[in-house]
This record gives structure tokens, sequence and C-alpha cells, in this order.
């Protein structure tokens, strides 16, 4: 078999096509001319490999039997996309097995057979019926088979073959992860690279220059360059300043076909932003500025606030405020507004302003960047200074004290009208002090142990005081400014009650020794009756409240003229109260004092008194108080007793009683039944009233029924619940509060007729002639109150 593809295949270009016709017999060669719809030129290829031929062999003689041929494929080539108007011719097949007689069949089999590929049957011309896209699917495996269509057999073996997609260049170049957003330093060196993007081009880059790209920029000179290869982005200019233009969109695209006259193109976008650097120094808006404050302004107050400007961002543009030598000294003090912008300088007070000593302050203000970038310093120092001026305005001051507080002292016992001391004040506006009125704070002196001479300022004491009781005093006075002030109603002579200035004045007692030391406790002790003489009881301590008072010496005495008090305790026990006199020995003040001493039997030679027993009654308990535990103990008894028999009464009266009907109550029978045929598995009585509630049938009548008419049976049933109702309602032993009492009964009345199971066998008519019309009567739900 022989294979002819379309002229302008790759398939005409092997080298054993040559080697092949110069050994086979010119009968053998069947050439096929073709016109190649692609180039519209005229080739003709036959490829016809007989088995017993060898490539590169010299021409021998070949035998006249001809011998099976062997199938030899190349692959075929089909440019994508095109799309003519008729199926195109892309090869042929043809056996040495076709003798042209039409018995030779062609099939076709494999991906696209039929419906991609068609071939006929007939000559084995092989079509491709619609366009192909080798991005989709870049070739085909197919089978090609001989047989003889009349009895369907293989006239050689089935062989495969391949048909490839040959790339055209339809596909442009696409930026998959664009657009793009990248940032750059401002000021930043020509070259500094910025972004790299990448497109990618869906041809074959093996074939060709299809997927061959080349970056250009579209958009964004003379700023910036891109390279053409690897699609680098870079600053062309070393001046991108931030502060003219803080961004710039650039379009880059990419081009295929090595960027050649005709190659497909795409682009995209990249947002440059350019970031912030320190290359601007900071400039106050103004070169001066001029400020007034009150000389009652407080320190901390704001004076005023001074700007800077810095076309820097964040960091860069912080800025730090200084005060530079001059004028101001410690009075005034500048530092950052804690602002979002961070730009201004807020000035304060720092100490107390006085515009009668100094009406006005000049002084210098520095503002610098506290970061600076060393590569601007060229552009100049990052800094820069206005000029201050402070005017203090004068103010209505209050008085002045001359000193912000004052200290005194004053003799503890000293009589009233005691001198303690004088404070002073001036008018700070007129420097006057005769329109200066003092006073004290009645909440500082409560008890009004001082007073103040108003025009003067001069305190004293209104009654003596004693150190030991309280030793200091903090009193405030009060300065009130006299003469004319304004009012909403007019002006008025006397205190201005806004002009008022407060001073305190601790005053300190000083210590007189008016004390005379004492006991610094009760003595209680005790001696044995053996004791010698000179032998020792008791260390007395004595105390001093006088300030300094403990270092003096005391003198502790027993007066010869005193009595001593002697008592017994016990039997054999005596108990001493010994008089003392302590005296000053500085002041010679003196005081008395009692030592109790216990008289004790002791072991001979010891100093321990023995126990002593008593003949008195424990103090324990006294028999006064064993009876009243005896007595609670016997109420407790006698009130358990009433308690229990209570219980056993209540119990008693919840027990069926002789005129109660058990019906009231839970029979229990663990007794099995014969079923609703078995009328006499259990004795029924027991749900009939005790005591002759009603009158029970003779013996031979079989159960306990009542007998009589329903007049009767009614006037005993309403007998009997009033019995009940009494019972619960004036019973002592019923429960305290509302119940519920529950009554069923069959008797008269019902025109249903009963429905006990008991009336469901032979018994019946028996029943009927006992009971009467009885059916069925129930009575139920009996509600009484019980009264309180």
């Amino acid at each position: 078999m022989e294979v002819r593809g379309a002229p302008g295949t790759a398939s005409w270009k092997y080298k054993h096509f040559t080697t092949r016709l110069a050994s086979i017999p010119q009968s053998e060669i069947m050439p096929v001319t073709e016109t190649n719809p692609f180039t519209g030129q005229s080739d003709m290829g036959i490829l016809h490999t007989p088995s017993q031929i060898a490539w590169g062999h010299r021409p021998r003689k070949i035998s006249r039997s001809r011998k099976r041929r062997s199938w030899i494929w190349n692959q075929f080539f089909v440019i994508e996309e095109y799309a003519g108007p008729e199926p195109v011719l892309i090869g042929r097949l043809h056996t040495d097995m076709d003798r042209g007689d039409g018995r030779t069949r062609y099939v076709l089999r494999g991906e696209g057979a039929g419906s991609v590929f068609v071939i006929d049957e007939k000559t084995g011309n092989i079509h491709v019926t619609k366009p192909l896209d080798r991005e989709e699917k870049d070739e085909y495996r197919l089978i090609a088979t001989a047989t003889d269509s009349q009895t369907e057999r293989a006239l050689e073996p089935s062989s495969q073959f391949i048909i490839r997609v040959q790339d055209i260049n339809d596909n442009p170049p696409v930026f998959e992860e664009g657009p793009y957003s990248a940032t750059v330093p401002e000021m930043a060196n020509i070259g500094t690279s910025i972004i790299q993007v990448t497109a990618s081009d869906a041809d074959d880059p093996t074939y060709g220059n299809s997927a061959r790209l080349v970056y250009t920029l579209v958009q964004g000179q003379p700023h910036f360059s891109v390279d053409a290869q690897t699609g680098i982005l870079r600053t062309a200019v070393p001046d991108l300043d931030r502060e003219a233009q803080d961004q710039y969109l650039v379009v880059l695209q990419a081009k295929d076909m090595g960027g050649h006259l005709g190659g497909l193109s795409g682009t995209t976008t990249v947002t440059v932003r350019l970031t912030d650097v320190n290359d601007n120094p900071p400039h106050f808006v103004q070169s001066s500025w001029l400020f007034s404050v009150s000389e009652l302004a407080v320190p901390g107050a704001e004076v005023g606030r001074i700007s800077a400007a810095d076309a820097d961002l964040g960091d860069n543009a912080k800025l730090e405020y200084t005060i530079l030598d001059g004028e101001s000294g410690d009075t005034f003090n500048i530092s950052g507004a804690n602002q979002e912008r961070g730009r201004d300088g807020v000035m304060s007070v720092c100490s107390q302003l006085d515009y009668e000593s100094r009406s006005s302050y000049s002084f210098s203000v520095e503002v610098l960047n506290p970061i600076v970038d060393p590569r601007f310093l060229r552009r100049g120092p990052f800094k820069d200074r206005a000029s201050i001026r402070v005017a203090v305005l004068d103010a209505d001051e209050p008085p002045r004290f001359s000193r912000a507080r004052y200290r005194m002292d004053v003799s503890e016992n000293c009589p009233p009208a005691c001198t303690v001391g004088r404070v002073s004040a001036v008018d700070p506006d007129t420097g006057l002090t005769n329109n200066i009125r003092f006073s004290i704070d009645p909440q500082s002196d409560p008890e009004a142990l001082f007073r103040i001479t108003p025009d003067t300022g001069l305190i004293t004491t209104v009654t003596e005081l004693d150190r030991e009781h309280e030793q200091w005093h903090n009193i405030t006075i009060i300065a009130t400014q006299r003469g004319t002030y304004t009012q909403s109603h007019g002006s008025r002579p006397g205190d201005n009650p806004s002009q008022v200035s407060r001073v305190v004045v601790a005053v300190e007692t000083l210590d007189l020794n008016d004390n005379a030391p004492e006991l610094d406790r009760q003595y209680n002790t005790a001696m044995c009756d053996s004791a010698s003489m000179g032998q020792v009881v008791q260390v007395l301590r004595a105390i001093d409240r006088d300030e300094g008072g403990n270092d003096s010496a005391v003198h502790f005495n027993i007066p010869p003229d005193s009595n001593i008090t002697l008592s017994r305790s016990t039997s054999s026990s005596l108990t001493l109260y010994i008089p003392l006199v302590l005296r000053d020995g500085v002041s010679g003040l003196t005081s008395t004092g009692t030592v109790t001493v216990s008289v004790c039997p002791c072991l001979r030679g010891g100093t321990v008194c023995l126990p002593q027993h008593s003949s008195l009654p424990s103090p324990g308990l006294s028999t006064a108080a064993l009876l009243a535990i005896l007595a609670c103990v016997a109420t407790l008894l006698a009130v358990s007793a009433l308690s229990l028999s209570l219980r056993r009464q209540k119990r008693d009266s919840l027990s069926p009683l002789e005129e109660d009907d058990v019906r009231e109550n839970i029979i229990t029978y663990d007794d099995e039944g014969g079923g609703e045929a078995d009328t006499a598995a259990f004795d029924i009585t027991a749900l009939q009233s005790y005591g002759g509630a009603w009158p029970l049938a003779p013996e031979g009548s079989g159960r306990g029924v009542p007998v009589g008419g329903a007049h009767s049976l009614a006037l005993r049933v309403g007998e009997f619940l009033r019995l009940r109702l009494a019972q619960v309602t004036f019973d002592p032993s019923q429960p305290p509060y509302d119940s519920v009492q529950v009554y069923g009964l069959e008797g008269t009345g019902s025109r249903a007729g009963s429905l006990s199971s008991l009336d469901s066998e032979g018994g019946k008519d028996a029943e009927k002639e006992v009971w009467g019309s009885a059916r069925h009567w129930h009575h139920a739900g009996m509600r009484h109150p019980r009264p309180e």
C-alpha cells in the first residue's frame, strides 16, 4: 500500500521516499497529482515500501512473484482554523492489493473518524470536514484498514498514523493577573524595579514566532520604562515627586511574532502609587505671632496656637516645637497638639503671671522634623523659626497674701485673747492693704477656738488650748477686697465677693508641764503570807502626758498618815488596798493611785499561792438556773407527748369507723377473678355501709344489698350526708382545711339502666327483684369550708 499525502505537507519530505523510488520498477509506482488547497501548487509524492527491499541497498533483480507489501505511515499536517467551501483533501490511502476493480474498500477508524475526518472508501482520499483548533487538540490518531468489499476480508493488516494540527497565530497575548497595582518611593533612582508583568500566549511556542512575546510601553513615558523581554517595569526619571503627583496609570502591551508587523497584542494597566519620603522641610505659615493672656491665667492655661506646614505624610511630617532662649524663661511652654494632623503647637502658661511686674514677653520658637533623611539634607535644614510676643492683660485681682502658707504657735493654757500671730495681704492692683477685710472660714474652725481682727489680720484665741487634747489646728483665713463692685442692678460699696483669697494657717499648741505623773494601769498583785520583809511585791510604772514628761524622775511614796484598807476574800486570804502618791521631780505636780495586793497561803519557801477551796456554791450554775433548765426540759417533754397524742388521734380518725362508709377508702384485693361471668369471685359486702346504715337483705339473698323503696333510700342517704357534714365541720380531729368528700352509691333515678358488669349474667333477674327499679345513683363532690 502506498500513501499519497496532499502536496505541501511534511509527508512528502521523508528521506526514504527517494531511496524507495530508485529501487522500485516503474510499473509499481502509482503517481498521484493533487492540487494543494493552501498553496495552489502541484506536487507528487509516493510512499511504497515492499517488504523484501531493504533501504539503502543497491538495485538488484526483483523476483517476479509478488509478495505481501507492508504499510509505512507518516504523520500528516493540517493547518488549524482553515475553513474552505468544501472538505479539504489532506492525504490518500492506497494498497498494492487494490487491482482497480472496485472491490477494495478503505476504512478509517480512530479519533475524529467519520466526523472530523472522512475517507472515500473507493479511492482512499482523506478529507477534513471542519476547521480545527490546535489549542483544543493538536493531534489525532487514526487507524487505516483495506478490506475486500465482497468478502469483508482485510487485504492487509491495519496500521495507525497521526494527523497533526499545524499552528497559526490566532491567539493574542493575555495578562491573566492584570490589572496590576504597585508602589515605589518618591525620588527613587533611575532603573528602580517596580513590578514584573507576565503575559501568556496559547499558540505553539515550538512553531514559529506565534508565542514569542515582546513588551512595550503604551502610556507612562517618560517617567517609566519596561524591559522588552522580562516585562519588568522600572523608573525612568529620578525626580518622581509625590507632592506633585502621587499616582500614575501605566499602560503596557505584549505583542507576539517577536513584535513584528502582523503580530497580535494584548494590553494591561499598572497603577503606580508613590510612597512618601521625608524630602520636604517644615516651615511656619507666618513668621511672627502675637498673643495676649490675662494675668489671672492659671498654670496650664492655653495662650494660643501656632501652625507649621509639612508637605510630607505620617512620621515624615511629625513636628517638634521648641522655645528658644529669650524672655520667656520658665513662664511659657509649647507642645504639639494632640490632633490627627499634628501640625499645631500649643502655647500654655507655666507659672503665675503678674501684669504689675511684667506686661509682655518676646521670644522665638523653632519647629523641626525629628526624623530626617540624609539624602535630602542638601535641600537645606529641616527646621524653621518664628517670633512670638505675648501681652499680659491687667485684671482685677483678689488680695494676695504675703505668704502661701502660715505657721504659728501658741502656748497651751494661755488665757483667752492670747495672741497667736498676724496675717497680711495686699491688693495687687493698687498696692493698698487697708481695703482688705480678713475672716476665718467657719468650716476650718468648727469649735470657734480662734478669732481674727478684720482690719489688721491679728489672730487670737477664744479659749484656753490643751496640747494633750489637740496639738495642731489648721484654720483657713479669707481675705476679701473692699470697695465698689458692680452687680446686675448697679454698683454698690462693700466687700467684693468675686475678689477673695484664701490661705491656710497652721497653729501649733506649745506644751507646758501641767500634767502630774500617773500609774500606767490599774495594778492587782498577790503575795504569799510567808513573805519576808523587803521582798519585791510589784514593780510600778508611771506615765506623764506632757511632752518629754516621761524623761523626768517620778517619786512614789505611801503617805504616812494613810489608812491601808484590809478585807478578807476567803477564809485563808486577805486583800490590801494600798494608797500611793506620785510626784513629778521637776514640776512637783502630784497624783494619787491605789495598788491592790492579795495575801494568800503558799508552800514553805514558795512564791505561788495555793488554790483556795470555797465553801460557797459553784458560781458556774446556781440553784435557780438548774431549776429553770429542769422546767424547760419538762415543758419540752409535755409538748412532745401532746403532739404524739394528737397525731395518734388524727390517724385513728382517718381509719374506717362503724358509721363510716367503707367506700370512701381504697380496698385492695390481691385475687384473680374469673372474668365478668364470675359473680362469686369475691364478696362486695365490704363496699357497703357498716353499722346498719342501710338494712341488709336476709342471708338467703346471696349478697348484702339495701332493701326498701327509693324514698326510704333517699332519706337514709340524706341523713348519712348530714352526719358526715357535721363530722367534718365540728370534729376537731378533722383536717383544718377545705376538703372534698366523694361518695358513690347505686340507687334510683336512672332510666339508662345499670352499667355494672354484675348485671350481665343470669343473676340479673334476681337482682332486679331485690333492687327494684334502682339502676345507678351517684353523688360526688360535696365541698364545704372549714369554719375558722
